[in-house]
């Protein structure tokens, strides 16, 4: 699961904890609780998420749980902060790549590494496709896309495709929450990913950003 402890800033993911291990030993334990909790939701889903449970598989006490995330709500949104950190991380990485290499396809760069990560990352899935998100996930989820989004735009500008204004911020913004719900489609359908549903969003997401992209003369598109 990487460091549990929080990151913050402009824009950063956060993991909500009762309080902040600071010894490496209770970093350690909780990272083990991490851990068991998500084989718990891939194996059990996300309703057997109680403290009762989870302590149980991490073989630590409740009473040390407790100390971190005090019920199922807080190991839900540790979870999930887990699971975005990775996935922005992945865009972080795309960024460089684009800023060093000429993609003839950005979109199918973009969902294939995508549907990568959704392939292995079945926590992520049964936390999605499950029930029982948290309030405060779902906003998480939120400010997620909007940094997904950010990322987006940033390999936009970096393929020289766009120019930094409001209307790419917009534009990638669609283009996230659209490439988001049909990508989630087509895992629920397949836990591959449905090849042809993946295509059809390659396709449609072409021809957006072949729109997008004409928005700026001069610009290669």
């Amino acid at each position: 699961m990487g460091d549990p402890a929080a990151r913050s800033g402009g824009g950063a993911w956060q993991v909500p904890l009762r309080r902040t291990p600071q010894q490496a030993r209770s970093k350690a334990r909780l990272a083990r609780v991490l851990e068991a909790a998500e084989r718990v939701l891939v194996g059990e889903g996300v309703q057997a998420l109680t403290t009762t449970r989870i302590a149980a598989e991490a073989q630590v006490s409740v009473g040390s749980l407790y100390q971190y995330l005090p019920d199922r709500d807080a190991i839900v949104d540790a979870l999930a902060a887990g699971y975005f950190a990775r996935l922005e991380s992945a865009m972080d990485d795309l960024v460089d790549a684009a800023s060093a290499e000429r993609w003839e396809d950005p979109v199918g760069v973009l969902i294939d590494a995508y549907a990568a990560i959704y392939r292995t990352e079945h926590g992520f899935r049964a936390l999605w496709f499950g029930s029982g998100l948290t309030e405060q996930t779902r906003a998480a989820d939120r400010a997620h896309k909007r940094r997904m989004a950010d990322g987006v735009r940033r390999v936009l500008l970096a393929l020289g495709l766009a120019r930094d204004d409001e209307a790419l911020a917009r534009a990638c913004r669609a283009a996230v929450l659209a490439a988001d719900a049909l990508s989630q489609e087509a895992f629920r359908r397949d836990p591959e990913g449905d090849p042809g549903l993946l295509d059809e969003a390659k396709l449609m997401l072409r021809g957006y950003l072949t729109g997008v992209a004409a928005r700026y003369p001069g610009l290669p598109s």
